[in-house]
């Protein structure tokens, strides 16, 4: 067997090679007219790569399946059990094929957030220390709203033809998830960007775009340096 040189290229902290990033988001969902049905996923591989090579970390690609709240039906996801297992399959062919004992989950889908509840039996069934990245999701806004527009400005992936449309919430009921009833009376948060995208539209700013992006990436390489340090 080789000798891997573990302090071969930039690498700051040969430690980064036990450390995974690897993103979580939603491939299938509806997001209105001028944004692709896998933004979540695509703006939170971006950030789990860029953060990866920021730091030298091992980059690990994305999950595939997503979560949802049974209130919000906008898109093809899976249950929270389904979700769960397939992280756990997913980290421990990391930790067997890659040797990581270390992970950063980079999640810019807002539906996941209750599998922060599963992190313990998460870690437990991987014997892993896991770090789950939210900074996205608390600073984009409403769902398919102007973070997530002048993001995928950035990526490339907005359809400019529509962004008229976009806060169309009557036609477009996912954006700023408008048309959710429950939804709204079960979460203030999801209620005030609702009203807020009915009242004041959207709009789309590249600059916002890397300012968010940079502010999630910032944080997880953080989140890295705690896990150096753990």
């Amino acid at each position: 067997m080789a000798e891997l040189r573990y302090r071969a290229g930039n690498i700051h902290d040969p430690g980064v090679h036990k450390i995974g990033i690897i993103a979580l988001g939603s491939h299938l969902e509806n997001h209105g007219p001028a944004l692709p049905i896998d933004t979540d996923a695509k703006i939170g591989a971006h950030i789990a790569f860029q953060s990866s090579l920021r730091t030298g970390a091992k980059f690990l690609g994305i999950i595939f399946p997503a979560y949802e709240l049974d209130t919000i039906d906008h898109g093809i996801h899976v249950s929270l059990d389904t979700l769960k297992e397939n992280v756990i399959n997913t980290l421990n062919n990391a930790k067997k094929f890659l040797d990581i004992e270390k992970v950063v989950i980079v999640n810019a889908h807002g539906g996941n957030i209750p599998l922060m509840a599963e992190l313990w039996d998460i870690e437990d069934a991987t014997d892993m220390a896991i770090i789950f990245n939210n900074k996205v999701i608390s600073s984009e806004g409403p769902h398919g709203g102007s973070g997530e527009l002048s993001m995928a400005k950035v990526l490339g992936i907005i359809n400019e033809k529509e962004v008229e449309n976009q806060a169309n919430v009557n036609e477009y009921e996912e954006v700023g998830l408008y048309g959710f009833t429950q939804a709204r009376r079960d979460d203030p948060n999801i209620e005030e960007g609702a009203i807020d995208i009915e009242e004041n539209g959207v709009y789309v700013d590249e600059e916002y775009g890397e300012r968010l992006f940079s502010l999630a990436i910032d944080s997880v390489i953080l989140d890295v340096e705690k896990l150096l340090d753990f």
